[in-house]
């Protein structure tokens, strides 16, 4: 397998990525994916960078060369959507997305030469759905996932509408984004290339605010205004495509309009769909049992087969049916709702509501502990972390619920932390 690689730049890049909540497992697919991507010095210079954002300055102190030559590599893999630079205050910051939602996405999201990315998809193909690990490795470990299911917003009854809040809706994040891009599906330009494609539109999937401006700069996604993102997820909701989104409340990176047979998230819900891999929404969809009639609309609809057709058990009519729901692996989405013109199938509110991540920080802080590796974060041995940084961290874990704390705790073995912990509960 790969352990004859253990000293190579490809190697090094790998242990990098998984030193992030959302890792990518080493395998032979991997590596010869990564190869596409990166050239093995790219590669080796890329394993050496800090998990948080780095400016130019800080890398070229890392790789021992001029601040001119080190941006110049970095602009070169920014224009490659291999990272992603970020605008603040005047200055460039640039940081390695993970590979998913990340640079694998990035490398499919508009149609380019500069890779084969037919033999890139037929890698991916491989490697995420064939092959188990990764995917299960995304989605199915710790509680706190990546993404999160958004409501189809047309089927809101007026009394359930008001319930919703603005981060639950998709119409939102496009109305408050100060940038959005739209790019190729990657799931279906990935499965278009290994002749599995549906007939979903491609040019739909969206990105938001800083990742968006980075995408737009460099040509992956075409920037939108907030009129045409409207009408693109209209098309979305005509097209009974999901939206699944970033897992947090504020400042959303990307919103996938998802189709059951081509997106690795749908996939994965219906593989993994006991072990929760996507965040649902609020909201659950309810059967009228007695008035239905069993057409079968809602069961073809639903993108993780949780509705099924079972027996009506009516003595009068013994091959009558009527759709039921297996409510442990439905998102919530309202496409049942949708596809119901009868009125048969209505959304209500969960009885317990699901918890969001506030932002970024706070997701990846939470995946992490979760996840067992949450020291990569704070003792990155590549950089060490600003204070602004470090406070960031540890004002999460000072807000998470105390079994959370006691994991932080035990990952990090800090004398420091255990008294700001001790602290904390002392004054709750």
């Amino acid at each position: 397998m790969t352990h004859h690689l253990t000293a190579s730049g490809y190697s090094k890049l790998v242990e990098r990525l998984n030193r992030f909540p959302q890792g990518a497992p080493p395998s032979d697919l991997l590596f010869k994916i990564l190869k596409l991507l990166f050239s093995e010095k790219e590669a080796a210079l890329v394993s050496r960078m800090p998990i948080n954002p780095f400016t130019a300055e800080k890398a070229a102190g890392i790789w021992k060369m001029d601040v001119s030559s080190a941006r110049k590599t970095l602009n070169d893999l920014a224009s490659r959507a291999l990272l992603v630079d970020i605008e603040q205050n005047g200055e460039s910051v640039y940081c390695l997305p993970p590979p998913m939602a990340g640079f694998f996405e990035f490398s499919l999201m508009r149609v380019r030469g500069d890779i084969d990315q037919k033999v890139l998809s037929e890698l991916f193909y491989q490697y995420l759905n064939v092959e188990e690990d990764f995917i299960r490795d995304l989605f199915t470990r710790g509680e706190t996932q990546l993404g999160r299911t958004f409501v189809h917003e047309p089927v809101l009854p007026p009394e359930l509408s008001a319930q919703v809040l603005d981060y639950e809706r998709a119409t939102e994040v496009i109305a408050t984004a100060t940038h959005m891009g739209v790019g190729v599906c990657y799931c279906r330009h990935k499965m278009k290339h290994v002749d599995r494609a549906c007939n979903a539109p491609m040019n739909i999937c969206m990105t938001f605010n800083t990742v968006a401006a980075s995408l737009i700069r460099h040509g992956h996604a075409r920037s939108v205004d907030r009129k045409e993102g409207l009408d693109l997820l209209q098309l979305a909701y005509e097209s009974h495509l999901v939206q699944f989104g970033d897992n947090v409340k504020r400042n959303v990176c990307f919103i996938c309009n998802c189709c059951g047979c081509c997106c690795e998230a749908m996939i994965a819900a219906r593989r993994f769909g006991a072990l929760h891999p996507v965040h649902t929404t609020n909201f659950i969809p309810e059967v009228h049992t007695e008035t239905c009639v069993g057409c079968g609309k809602c069961v073809g609809i639903c993108p993780v087969e949780a509705m099924t057709l079972v027996s009506a058990n009516d003595p009068r009519k013994p091959n009558k049916k009527t759709a039921k729901l297996q409510e442990n692996i439905c998102l919530g989405c309202g496409l049942c709702v949708r596809a119901c013109s009868r009125g048969n199938v209505v959304l209500k509110p969960r009885a317990r509501r699901v918890i969001t991540p506030l932002d970024s920080t706070h997701r990846i802080i939470v995946m992490a502990i979760e996840r067992g590796t949450l020291q990569h974060l704070i003792f990155d041995n590549r950089v060490l972390w600003s204070h602004r940084a470090l406070a960031a961290v540890l004002g999460v874990i000072l807000k998470i619920p105390p079994i959370q704390q006691s994991l932080a705790s035990e990952q990090v073995k800090s004398r420091y932390l255990e008294s700001l912990l001790t602290r904390a509960q002392h004054y709750k």
